[in-house]
Order: C-alpha cells, then structure tokens, then sequence
C-alpha cells in the first residue's frame, strides 16, 4: 500500500511516499481502508518538531475516513465494509490504516465519507469549548482565536446554536474574517483585539476566551475576561514557552483557567471521548453544524497541503484524498 512517511524533521518535503505492507488491527482495534485523511495542525507540528512522535519513520494523520477493513480480536458492534469515521495516533495519509475501536464511530446519519474526515478531531473539541469545558450559558459572550480555522468554524455556529449572546473572533487577515462572519461571528479583529473586545463589550469583556495560540496571545484574551470570565486553552500554535497564570491573574475579578485536547483524553479516557463525541455527532446530524471542506488534496500531494496550511492563509478544512 501507499503511505506518506516521515523519515527526519523538517519543512514539507520530508513528507515521502512509500510503499509499505498494510497494517493489520491487534486486538481491540479496527483496521480500515482509507477514502479520505484530515489535515491538523498537530500533523504540522509532529512533521517540523516531532510532536507526538514516539520513533521515527513515523506516518502522520490523526483523522480519517472509510470502510473497515478488518476486525481485531474481541472487537464488536461493527462490520467489515461499514463506513467509519476514526481518530488515530498516526499512520492515515496511508492506504490502510489502523485505529483503537474505541474511537472508530459509524457515519452519521446523512453525512458522507468526504464530511467524515472533518468529523474525528474538529468537532468534538468544538463541542468540549462550548459546552463540557468552556460551560457556555445563553446570553454570555465568546472570543475565539483562529475564528476562520476548522475549529473557530464550528465554535461560532455552536455558541450561536448555544443562546450566546455575542460572538467575537480574531483571524490573522482581512479575507479571513469575511469568511467568518459567514459562520456565527458577530464581529472579527483582525491581528490585535484587546481594545477592540473592550469597546464592543462596553468595557466589560467577555465571559469565555479561546485560545489555541498561547503566549502573549493567550495573556491578552485573559486580560479581554470579563468579572468572573473564564479562559480554555486548547494548543499553544504560537510555540511559545509554557505559561503559569496564579493568584495575581485570577483572584481580582475571580477568572479561571481550563484546558482541553482531544489526542489526550483519547489516552486518558477513551469512554469520556466517545460519549462527548457522540454528543458532538449529534450537531451535524441534526443540521446544526456544517463543516465546509475549502480544500482537497491527492495523497501524493501531502506536501502541498502542509505548506498551504503552513502559510496560514487557509480557512476551513484541508484534506487528503485518499481512494479514488
């Protein structure tokens, strides 16, 4: 089968196709042939620093489409050539890759393999933003970083669907919040947002902050809370050394501070992920949620796909296509 492996650190070039033996599923897992990868920034990251890599070669995709293959030892509750849905630790832009069963799901009703791919990573952790971490209430105010990304998308129709009662986000260019305003955003700041969250909350900030980026960018939506406002930190894009916030940062207005990733709860606690993942499912079948594809990509084309997404100039979601 064909594989994109990753062989030494580096730019996109170091992304190599090769031709590899299928892997087959151990027990408890599932292996599935591949129709469609999703393309995360954890991908860029596992390529350039070697995030999450155990050894190398390493095969990158942490998200997938297609039909299961083959069934490992003690695996129940699906069937040979049913169409899934599944979060790996590696190995999708492949031909044939393998996934835990306990986070391969059956296709949501109405929802095609193409969609699926969007599905494993995206929309849960918009859900757990919203609704499980974030505890978003009606008429309460959010700010997102990256309001134009793949998650920022899901995140602004979520809160809107949620009762919340202005919606803000921040993306890097003009273009970029256009394509926002398409989904839940009241208004967009392009590039700094502090004083701009201030006067369009009439002084007050915000009662949620979202934050993937870290950093000076994560100091500053702490400081866009409102009393009693609370943060989400869900990545650390901007690749800045870890951060400490204490008394000195939340005792005066009373702010918290949480976080959330998916890839270690899938670790920590595989059922607490499959019920939040059934929750978030639930918003696509159910027509609250679209999830807008504004890229595609052969297999082989992996590199280009990272340096689009490398460039930051992308909105939405970016995907290999990996059957035909």
């Amino acid at each position: 089968m064909r594989a994109i492996e990753i062989q030494e650190y580096g730019g996109p070039e170091v992304l190599k196709i090769v031709e590899v033996d299928a892997p087959e599923p151990g027990p408890g897992q599932v292996g599935i042939d591949v129709s469609y990868a999703g393309i995360n920034f954890a991908d860029l990251k596992a390529r350039e620093t070697g995030y999450r890599v155990p050894a190398l070669p390493f095969r990158p995709g942490l998200e997938v489409s297609g039909r299961v293959r083959a069934l490992g030892e003690g695996v129940t509750g699906l069937t040979v050539g049913q169409e899934v849905t599944a979060l790996t630790e590696g190995g999708a832009y492949a031909d044939v890759t393998v996934a835990d069963a306990v986070t391969v799901f059956p296709l949501p009703s109405g929802v095609d393999l193409r969609t699926a791919a969007t599905l494993p990573t995206v929309l849960p952790t918009a859900y757990a933003l919203v609704h499980t971490v974030g505890r978003l209430q009606p008429g309460e105010t959010v700010l997102v970083q990256g309001a134009a990304g793949g998650i920022g998308t899901v995140v602004g129709q979520l809160a809107k669907a949620a009762g919340a009662g202005a919606v803000y986000g921040v993306v890097s260019s003009e273009a970029k919040a256009a394509y926002a305003r398409e989904y839940g955003y009241d208004e967009v700041f392009v590039g700094d947002f502090e004083a701009g969250v201030r006067e369009a909350t009439g002084g007050r900030g915000v009662d949620l902050a979202l934050d993937p980026v870290g950093g000076d960018t994560l100091r500053s939506s702490l400081a866009s809370l409102a009393v009693f406002g609370r943060l989400v930190s869900f990545g650390n894009a901007g690749g800045a050394p870890a951060w400490t916030v204490g008394q000195p940062e939340l005792y005066p207005r009373g702010l918290s501070v949480a976080g959330f990733s998916i890839l270690t709860l899938a670790q920590t606690d595989p059922a607490a992920l499959r019920e939040l993942t059934g929750r978030a499912f639930a918003k696509v079948a159910d027509g609250t949620v679209t999830l807008p594809v504004t890229a595609e990509f052969g297999l082989t084309e992996a590199a280009e796909a990272h340096r689009l997404m490398g460039t930051r100039t992308s909105t939405g979601k970016l995907l290999l296509r990996v059957a035909d």
